[in-house]
């Protein structure tokens, strides 16, 4: 596992000096991630214990693998989240981009229940629990803000559930596309022009259909004018079109949607 680690806040520098606490104001998706108004609450208390970089390819951690009270929040780049059938094959349960947080389902666990892989080089900054646990007046905004955060993670699952239980191939693929679009839009890039960092395999592992299926349904959406696709680049053409396809709109899942400021594809 090849990981390049930001020493911790604990540490001292070879001259003698403590090592600098780690500073969310200044992080381009702090405000997904966190509050402005928690962000000096945040580095006090010595939340973000680390950063980490994952090269493409590799574990940020396994199943099976200790908790060690921390979690993680996405600073850039992607992750896909996955569990083991009997049979000992992935099955994709989520994916990750800059600003969500992945590992809320192991709180008050020993151990991971997934595996979580970059799908590009990427960065976390690793979150300790102990800011949740303490009894300080001062940090209760902080511990109300990861709990509501806790809450929309399950509403999400539940929303995930949903969908591939209620709905047609071509729901469930134009509703992840929309999603995608919207979390986008969410972090300020263009909600019509992004990449799609997963493979076709992953994607259909995560929606219950074939790789087969996942591409001839792409083209039909090109087919109609909806999309255009060219490799794993995706231009939406008509959103309003998409959301009559997905049943309706599609809610973004971590903040309001702002004017794009640059397409996610160039940032990448």
């Amino acid at each position: 596992m090849n990981r390049l680690l930001t020493p911790p806040p604990a540490e001292t520098h070879h001259n003698g000096s403590a090592a600098p606490k780690i500073d969310c104001s200044t992080c381009l998706v702090g405000r997904i991630c966190l509050p402005a108004s928690l962000t000096s609450t945040a580095a006090d208390c010595q939340m973000v214990q680390r950063r980490i970089k994952i090269i493409r390819g590799d574990h940020l951690y396994q199943l099976g693998d200790l908790v060690g009270e921390r979690f993680y929040a996405v600073r850039y780049g992607s992750f896909k989240t996955y569990h083991l059938d009997p049979g000992g094959q992935q099955r994709i349960v989520g994916f990750h981009i800059s600003g969500d947080h992945m590992a809320l389902d192991t709180m008050g666990l020993g151990k991971h229940r997934c595996g979580a892989i970059a799908l590009e080089d990427s960065e976390v900054c690793e979150i300790s629990y102990d800011c949740l646990h303490a009894r300080r007046d001062a940090l209760i905004p902080l511990q109300r803000h990861f709990y509501t955060m806790l809450s929309k993670e399950i509403a999400r699952e539940q929303d995930a559930a949903l969908l591939l239980r209620n709905t047609r191939a071509e729901q469930r693929l134009t509703a992840f596309l929309l999603g995608i679009s919207l979390r986008y839009a969410a972090r300020g890039y263009s909600s019509t022009s992004f990449r799609l960092h997963m493979s076709r395999q992953d994607i259909a592992d995560f929606l219950g259909l074939t790789p087969e299926s996942v591409s001839r349904l792409l083209f039909g959406l090109k087919s109609q004018g909806l999309l255009e696709v060219s490799g794993r680049a995706v231009t939406v053409l008509d959103a309003a079109g998409l959301q009559r396809l997905a049943g309706g709109p599609v809610a973004a899942e971590s903040a309001e949607a702002r004017q794009p400021r640059q397409s996610a594809a160039e940032a990448a």
